[in-house]
Order: C-alpha cells, then structure tokens, then sequence
C-alpha cells in the first residue's frame, strides 16, 4: 500500500479541492479571487465575520460524543460486581423483601453516580488539558501583524509563519526565503519539500499530486527551514489535512507508569479480597446464616473493599494537578511527566528568555570612527538622552544602525503597540528612533534572504532601493563569524581599509570586553555586491566590517532565587548558551550559579573533542556550556544520563527538539518556543520564565505524596472493613454492618474525603527533600506501615463498640447504628489524619477547602443515615443520643491521635538524625 493517502483514498474526489485549485492559480490572481491584500491581509471586520460563518471555524472536530445518559447507564452493566447487586436487589424482590430491594436498588444508583461523575470529571480534566496549548498563528490584518489561534483564520487572511512553526491552514505561498517544509504527517515523505510561489503551471491530466504542489503550503506540516508567506486558501474540514483526519483512528493514550502501578495494585487487592469474601461467605453459610444475606453481604463487601475508584483517582489527581500547574504558566502536555517531576536532579536550561527576561536593549556600540565617552571606547547608549546620542551618530555607527535595520525581520503589531519578532531585531529597530533614525526597510526591495541559523549564527539581506545593478548586501550575526566573512573594515574616516590580522585582534579584543559585561555581541558588515546564494553552502565574502553592538538582557527577578532552591533541594543547575563564555560566565554569576574555576565553565568546542564517557565523568562540577550549538544539548543529555541523572532539558529551537525528546523532561518555550520544540517537549512554559520550574517541580514532589496520602486512606480503610466483617464471621458473631452500611462506606472511600486528599496544597518543604528516584514504590515501608496502624486502630475501636452494644447475642437497630457511625466517624478523623505525612495537622491548619467541604458532607449524610426516618429505613439505622455522639468522638479520634502521635515520633528521629535539616 503506497505511503500517501491520496493515491488510494482521494483518486478523483479532492479535484476541486482549494489546494488544487489555487496552485493552478499565480498570486495576483489568488488576491483577486479571495477578494484580499497580499501587504495588509483582510481589512473589513464584517467581511472576516462573513467568510467565518461561511467557511466554520478553523478546526478539525471529532465525531459527536456518546450521550452523557448512555454513558451513565452503560455502568449498570459494564461492573460484574454492579451486576450481581442488581441480581440481588431481584432476588430480594422476587422472595418478598421489597425494603431490601429498594434499598439496594437505592445504593446501587448511588455507588454507579459517584463512580460516573469521577470518570466524567477524569475525562473532562483530561479533555482541558488537550486545550491548554492551542494552534495559533503570526496573522496580518489591515497591516497589523498579531499572534492569534489558528482557529480564527478564515481564507483570505495573510499568515507568515517561519522555521518551526506549524502550518495553520492550507495556504497559497506568497513569499518563500529558504522555505522548505516536512508533509511526512501528509504523504509519508520523510525528505521536507522545497517551496516555491511559482504556481503549476504544466496542465495536468489527472489531480496534481500533493507533493508536486510546491506553492501551498499544508494545514499540519512543519516548516523545516527559512520562512514564508502567504493567503490561507482552505479551513478546517476542507484542508488537504482534514479529508484524510477521518481516517485516522485515535490511538488511545497509554496508562502512566503510576497508572500501571495503581492497576497492578487494584488487581493484587481484588484477587486477595475475593478470597477472604469467598471464606467469609461460605463459612457465613456452614454456620447456618441465610446465604441471601451472606450473598448481599459478601457482594457489598467486594464493592467496597476493592479499590476499583484507585486509578481513576490517581487520573484526576494528575489531571487537576497539571491544571494547577497550568495557572502558574507550566503547562505539561504528559500525565508521566508529572511523576517525572519529581525524580529531576539536573535542570540545563537556556539563558536568553529563560534565565533572563528575553528584552534585549542596545546599551553600547563600537565603531572605529568614535573616540569614546564615559572614560570607555565604546558609545554608551544607556547613559545618554536621544539630543546626546543624535550628535554622537558618526557615519560608522549610521552604516552599524543601518545595517542592522535592513537586515531585520521584526514586524510591528497595531494590536499590541509593540514590535514582535526576534528580541535582537526588536532592539535594533526599537533603538533607531533614539539617534533619529526611520526604519528604511520600506524603501528597500530585498533580493534575496539568507536566514539566521545555528550553525551560520549570521543572517544575511541582499536589497537595492529602486535599481538591482545597484543591490547591496547587508550582514548581522555573531561578531567572530562575521569577521571570518570579511576582508576590509571602515576606518577612522568611514573608507574601507584591508583587515589585516592587528586589526581582526583589536576587533575581537573589543568583543571580549563587551562580552565581559554580559552583553550579547554582534558583528555587522556589508558590501556594495549582489549575493544570491545558489547553494546552500554558499556565503557571502569580500564584505566591509563596520562595527559591533552590544545589546543588555538583565536577569529574570526571581531566577536566583530559583536557582538557590533547587540546588538546597539537590538539583543541579546547568546553563547552556551560543553566548561567549565570558558574557555567560558573567550572567551567571549574577543568578548565584556555583562558578569555581575553569572546570565551571566548558565550550562547545571542548565538547566535540571529548567522548560521551570522558563528558560524563567531567560534566559532575559544569555549570555553564557556552558558544554550544543545539546539538550540543544531545550529547550533554546523553552524558549526564549516563551517570544515572534525571535530565530536564528546555529549549525553543527546531534543531532542540531531538534534546527535548530524548531529555527525562523536555521544557519548550510558550512564547518564543518553535511548535516543533513545544510537540517534541513535555513541558511548556507559557512564560519562558524558569522560575515557572521550580513551581512545576515543586508541584510534582507535592502531587507524588498526595497521592500516597489518599492511598494511605482508601487501603487502611478497605483493609479494616474486610477484617471486621470477617473477624465477625469466624467468631460467629453477627454482622456488625448490614449490605448498605457497607455500600456507604465505600461511597466514602472512593469518593469526596478520597478525591479532596488529591489536591492537598502543595508543601513547599518538599523542596528541600532531595529528587524521588525514579524506581522508588509507591507502597514505601513507612506507608505500609501507617496503613496497618490505622486500619488496626479503626478494627479495635469498631469491635469494641460492637460487641459493647450487642449485650444479649443479638443484634438490633441501636447495635448496628453505633457501630456504623463509629466506623464512618473513624474514616473521617484517619482523612484528617492523612492530609500530611509527617506534619501536624495543628501546624498545616485547614487549608484544603475541598476536604473542608467533603467530610462536612460525609457527615451530614450520615447523619441524614440515622436521624432522617426515610434513610432510617433504607440503612436499618436508629436515632441516637447526643452522649452517644460525643462518645464515639472522643474514641474515634484515637486514629487522629495515634497518627499525630507517630508524625512526632517521626520528626524527633530525623531531628535527631539530621541536627542541620529538620525538613528530610
């Protein structure tokens, strides 16, 4: 079967497809079509909302959802455990015990509606946080350019879009600079395409296919390389992408390790308590009980003691933790990156737009034509008002300042009253204004564009102002290889001289200097010669050095901060940047980065000339890697996991996206960030701010334990409602809880009090608690161990009301009420006791109002179960005296006492064992 799906599925059908149909068509008559600008895009707001209901929105929906109702009333059925009750509640019916019917009948609605809405709730949180990271798309509009969702185009609106960006729609190319785009998601071709505006113009017999298309660029594939334009020709549904989305079938999502590990769990509790229910019921039946009543009995049991609500829960714990995080601008597109979290020990993180605020200014310039100011060689742009620096404009620094300026991509948004683009071309065109400079760009015609790239770490324009015998050729980059291109520089009287090596020093040494103060340095050149590059190996030369900038881009507030509790907490923080060792060195003793010495700090360089082996050994005291290149990050990731590390890489970059992939967790940039990086990553940060670590970080510690938490309360719980009933039984002792008292309680265990233990504040001492292993169990020693106690306390507390109640050998109304109030009143002081592994509840306070409300609600039903005389009917319950109550609280919360009791004991040991840290 061939790779592309339009061979086989899309024969003659797709002909008149929008695609087809406009790569047949030039661009002029494509504007003329769509009734458009290819300058200013769609200028009337009537005209877009038109087109918009005309055309739907911008979306591919999946087939209409089942119906909540047949949902809810496929889980009468799909539970064999449901299903038994259900035939008993018949049975019931059909030998005459009509209150037993109903009341079963009654309970099974109940126990099926809280597991309905817990699902319901999993699939919904699940479903919100598909959305947190929404398409979205660089649009012009009435010549304002903005970033907006991609679900808003309607066709005829002009879209840019660049290296790593996702295509938003199909769309017709206007501009092509190196474009080149991978359709593999389309056509099965791995080898990215080149793109052109040129349209098709040979006549074809059959339906061009989608990789002859040159000129339309696809709703789905990935710009590999350059950047373009165009007018978007087709939406949604009608998209190239969306003929062949209905015959893709959604790959259900695998279970999270923890998933896995709580499924495996729920298995081992099933099969040992339905052995122990097995015994009970038949020794129940050899000792001359009604086997209604032992059946009943037995099937509420395996309800409630088997913990079929612990995956579910265990997803909206993931679910709404991961939507907290999103409020603090992480956003974790995995559910297993959550449990990853909280195994991270080492964090390489970008500096520009992480580390620091991504606001580049222009603070110094250079040119050999300026004889100083501020004791210093170079113009300090930072010290000086705009009527200072327009008399301190010599012609060196107008050809720097003009460079610059041609050679800039940096668009201007309407919208946003800012310019939006790259943060160095942003600061160029945002500096002209201050010498009393225009921005020029409208009055060039460019050629030809080389763009930025890693590897180049220079972009280069080729424009002319009206006359291509006289096009001119501007570079802006990375002042080291924008000397290696160079033969000449301006001199002191603005003429070009031969750069000789003196000159190529005196330059760098003005670079390092610059760079020292922890300044981004760049390099500009030019010539009076046309260049366009044939191949892509092909460079621009003989180019004339004018002079060097330096651009500021201070520390982000909060990152030192950040740094400084990550590191208390065991995570080793690594800078890595394309900058100059000394400009990085420079910024990271700013943040408070450990640097002691030369071994600190490593080059890429020195990376290349090291193995994979000799970098891990000497990569343990590296806290900075400059002058790297974006495959640099794989080898350090590589490296650093070799030692065994747990790596969280962050990067924005198509060429970060193998890094981002093969890191333990992979951080992309939300606004700066590449749609390759951000589907490659596991992590967004909507912020680009690296504090926002430290808070994801923190809140995967915080989940991890919450979830051990509610662990610790379902099991202490199931484990003590199967023993009582089945210590019951072996002394022949009536049953202390009836088939509903039973169902209640598992109401209970899986539900409110359960879910609200999930979503404990996070404590922010889990920092100071080194990284999780990434093997460590869940069910630790010391959680078995609280398991036990608790559940022990509750068997104990619970019998000796029972047996205290059931003076005469037989049991009534009151026996079975008192027992059943004690037993739901000790499930709600050990959730009270669970909220916290080894805190006091007196020192976290009552801070997680959805266990506030949960056991206030537990409560009042059951009291509803013993005073209300409808639910009195249905729990076989009783009234009881206020003493009674009072009673059973003061020994019911012996559980809440023993477990503070041990909390105590538990700190007094690590205090003792750790006389420096009382947070281990």
């Amino acid at each position: 079967m061939s790779e592309n799906p339009f061979e086989s599925t899309l024969p003659i059908a797709r002909a008149s497809s929008p695609s087809v149909k406009f790569s047949q068509k030039s661009i002029d008559e494509t504007v003329s079509e769509l009734q458009t600008n290819a300058i200013t895009g769609l200028s009337n707001n009537q005209d877009i909302l038109n087109r918009r209901s005309l055309h739907g929105i911008n979306e591919l929906s999946n087939d209409e959802e089942e119906s909540i109702i047949l949902k809810f009333l496929s889980k009468f059925y799909e539970d064999p455990l449901i299903l038994l009750l259900i035939g008993s509640a018949v049975i019931s019916f059909w030998m005459g015990n009509v209150d037993d019917a109903v009341s079963i009948t009654l309970a099974i609605t109940i126990v099926v509606t809280v597991g309905f809405v817990q699902e319901y709730r999993s699939e919904k949180s699940l479903e919100a946080l598909n959305k947190l990271v929404p398409a979205e798309a660089k649009l012009t509009r009435n010549g304002s350019t903005s970033t907006v969702l991609a679900s808003t185009l309607v066709p005829g609106d002009l879209v840019h879009f660049t290296q790593g960006d996702r295509i938003p729609a199909d769309i017709r190319l206007t501009e092509a600079v190196h474009l080149t785009i991978d359709e593999s998601n389309l056509t099965g071709e791995n080898r990215p395409v080149k793109k052109t505006t040129d349209s098709l113009t040979s006549e074809f017999k059959e339906v061009p296919r989608v990789t002859t298309r040159t000129s339309i660029a696809f709703m789905g594939t990935l710009v590999r390389d350059g950047h373009g334009t165009g007018l978007v020709v087709a939406t949604g549904a009608k998209t190239e992408f969306g003929a062949v989305f209905e015959m893709m079938s959604e790959i259900e999502k695998p279970k999270t390790p923890l998933q896995q590990a709580m499924d495996k769990l729920g298995k081992d509790l099933s099969v040992f308590s339905f052995a122990v229910i097995g015994v009970i019921c038949l020794i129940g039946i050899l000792q001359g009980r009604s086997w209604l009543d032992m059946f009943q009995i037995s099937v509420s049991l395996a309800v409630a003691a088997i913990p079929e609500g612990l995956p579910i829960i265990v997803t909206v714990t993931l679910a709404l933790g991961v939507l907290r995080m999103a409020r603090h601008k992480a956003i974790v597109r995995r559910l297993p990156s959550v449990e990853t979290l909280g195994s991270v020990n080492v964090i390489c993180s970008d500096k520009t737009g992480t580390l620091t605020q991504n606001h580049m200014t222009i603070t110094k310039i250079w040119a050999t034509d300026f004889k100083g100011s501020f004791n210093s060689p170079f113009l300090v742009v930072e010290k000086l008002d705009d009527n200072t620096l327009h008399h301190q404009l010599t012609k060196n620094m107008h050809k720097i300042l003009e460079t610059g300026n041609i050679c800039n991509n940096a668009r201007y948004s309407s919208e946003n009253e800012k310019y939006v683009g790259n943060p160095s071309d942003i600061a160029i065109v945002e500096c002209l204004p201050h010498f009393g400079l225009e921005d020029i760009r409208g009055t060039k015609q460019r050629v030809y564009e080389l763009p930025f790239s890693s590897n180049r770490k220079f972009m280069a324009i080729c424009a002319h102002s009206g006359d291509l015998s006289k096009s001119e050729t501007f570079v802006k980059g990375a002042a080291e290889r924008v000397l290696d291109i160079c033969n000449r520089y301006l001199d002191e009287n603005s003429e070009p001289k031969p750069l000789t090596d003196e000159k190529r020093k005196e330059i760098l040494q003005k670079t390092h200097v610059l760079a020292d103060d922890g300044l981004r340095v760049l390099g500009f050149a030019r010539n009076n010669k046309k260049f366009i590059s044939e191949k892509e190996d092909e460079l621009p030369d003989e180019l004339i050095f004018c002079g060097l900038v330096g651009m500021k881009d201070p520390p982000r507030p909060n990152v030192g901060k950040s740094i400084a509790l990550l590191m208390k907490g065991g995570v080793h923080v690594i800078m890595i940047t394309g900058d100059s060792p000394t400009t990085a060195i420079n910024i990271a003793k700013q943040i408070g980065m450990p640097i002691i010495g030369e071994k600190s700090v490593m080059t890429g360089d020195q990376i290349e000339n090291l193995s994979e082996e000799r970098l891990a050994e000497a990569i343990h005291n590296v806290s900075v890697f400059a002058r790297t290149t974006p495959e640099h990050k794989v080898t350090i990731v590589k490296a650093l996991q070799r030692r065994g590390d747990i790596v969280a890489m962050t990067g924005d970059g198509v060429n970060d996206a193998p890094a981002l992939k093969l890191a333990d967790i992979g951080i992309a940039m939300g606004k700066n960030g590449t749609d390759v990086a951000k589907e490659a990553a596991d992590m967004v940060l909507t912020d680009d701010d690296f504090s926002t670590i430290l808070n994801a970080i923190e809140e995967g510690k915080g989940i991890f334990f919450n979830i051990q938490n509610f662990i610790t309360f379902q099991l202490s719980t199931s484990i003590a409602a199967l023993t009582l009933i089945a210590l019951a039984t072996f002394f022949g002792l009536p049953n202390p809880l009836n088939a509903m008292q039973i169902l209640w309680i598992n109401i209970l265990m899986d539900g409110p009090p359960a879910q609200s233990l999930g979503v404990e504040p996070v404590d922010h001492e889990v920092m100071n608690k080194p990284p999780r292993k990434r093997n460590d169990k869940i069910l630790t020693e010391q959680v078995i161990k609280r398991v036990l106690q608790s559940a022990a306390m509750i068997i104990i507390g619970t019998l000796y009301v029972f047996i205290r109640e059931m003076t005469d050998n037989e049991i009534t109304a009151r026996d079975t009420t008192m027992t059943f109030t004690c037993f739901v009143m000790f499930d709600m002081f050990n959730a009270l006791a669970c909220r916290h592994y080894s805190k006091s509840i007196f020192e976290i306070g009552l801070t997680n109002q959805m266990f506030n409300f949960a056991v206030v609600g537990s409560l009042i039903g059951q009291f509803c179960a013993i005073y209300v005389p409808f639910f009195q009917s249905i729990f076989q319950t009783e009234a009881l005296y206020f003493s009674d109550i009072v009673h059973l609280f003061f020994l019911t919360s012996t559980v809440f006492i023993g477990d503070e009791i041990r909390k105590y004991l538990f700190r007094s040991k690590n205090a003792a064992m750790n006389p420096f840290n009382l947070n281990v």
